[in-house]
């Protein structure tokens, strides 16, 4: 079994989902370029349409402004997109997101607080985690495991592990019959 890009087919190839610095978008594009499949991060989706970045959606118009953005951009991605997709962190708060995930294939990309801090860094890029990255990173991993955990069809761990050990164990995650 190999992830293909099916015209009939319904959905995505694979979301995945996970924190900020999870590794989300370059573990997708790898698995995108692996599949030849198309890649979408729903939020360089968002920026594309409102033509300016999360970070000052943020500041200019709100965070309840971004998940009403982040919500449309999700029922979308997961409408139209059928390759691969990755999902902002907190795109799961949404039960309308999480219930429409029920019906694909997710992959949640786990990360310690401590590496998602070492990944993050201090960036403005990230309105959520201004201050005290490694603090707001425990609190939001508190809110969000049990939802990421929800919505999980997998699970692969990426604390102390390389891109290319992520992306080989999604694919034997999704592809198990090509294994044996």
């Amino acid at each position: 079994m190999t992830a293909t890009s099916d015209p009939g087919s319904t959905g995505p190839v694979v979301v995945l989902v996970g924190a900020p610095g999870a590794g989300k978008t370059t573990v997708g594009q790898r698995l995108a370029d692996h599949w030849n499949v198309s890649f979408l991060d729903t939020d360089a989706a968002i920026e594309s349409r409102a033509g300016k970045s999360v970070a000052d959606i943020f500041v200019t118009d709100g965070e309840e402004a971004f998940r009403e953005l982040e919500q449309s951009a999700v029922v979308e991605a997961l409408e139209n997109e059928r390759g691969v997709v990755s999902l902002g962190g907190g795109a799961i708060l949404n039960a309308d997101s999480r219930r429409l995930l029920a019906d694909v294939t997710v992959v949640w990309l786990q990360v310690s607080a401590s590496d998602a801090a070492r990944r993050v860094g201090m960036t403005g890029a990230r309105p959520l985690l201004l201050g005290n990255v490694r603090g707001m990173l425990v609190t939001m991993l508190e809110e969000r495991t049990p939802l990421y955990a929800q919505v999980a069809t997998h699970t692969v761990m990426t604390d102390d592990r390389s891109v290319d050990d992520v992306v080989n164990d999604v694919i034997t995650a999704i592809e198990p019959a090509s294994k044996q």
